[in-house]
């Protein structure tokens, strides 16, 4: 979060010395630039001094346009390494989210898989303990006529001892 931040204020300071550039070479242009004065006296045929005069002002012109063009490649040239930066950044940290994501998906994986094979080890035991609580029916019935027999037992045994 730190390199981000970090990213975010060189930009900004990149952004704010490219302005700063960007009006220095407009100020140099202006003060490069000669003003026209009136007062100036033509040669003879007036053609001659117009056209030399026309051809420094479009070479300073031309030389403030070349200077504020090498200006704003450095400034983009400075602003794409930045931005290079930040999208390298930004993809580590992807990257690492992705490892992390599969590790936990993977964890996630075996508990589930761990959970599964444990619900189908108690649903078996318990269909074992039903098919072993169906033998016990028969056995209970077992017992129920047995208990029948012994308390017809116990009362014939009853009534013969009370037989006088």
């Amino acid at each position: 979060m730190e390199k981000v931040e970090k990213v975010g204020e060189e930009e900004a300071e990149i952004l704010n010395s490219s302005d700063t550039r960007a009006e220095t070479l407009t100020q140099e242009a202006d003060r490069d630039l000669p003003l026209q004065n009136p007062k100036s006296k033509p040669h003879e045929d007036g053609s001659e001094s117009q056209g030399s005069s026309d051809r420094r002002e479009i070479f300073r012109a031309l030389e403030v346009v070349e200077r504020d063009s090498t200006a704003i490649a450095e400034s983009f040239s400075s602003l794409f390494s930045s931005l290079r930066l930040a999208l390298s950044e930004v993809t580590s940290t992807s990257v690492e989210h992705m490892h992390c994501f599969n590790d936990a998906a993977g964890r996630l994986q075996e508990s589930v898989l761990d959970a599964a094979t444990k619900g189908n080890r108690y649903i078996n035991s318990c269909l074992r303990l039903n098919q072993e609580m169906k033998s016990m029916e028969s056995l209970a019935i077992q017992l129920k006529i047995l208990r029948r027999n012994v308390d017809a037992l116990d009362s014939a045994v009853n009534r013969l001892i009370r037989f006088p």
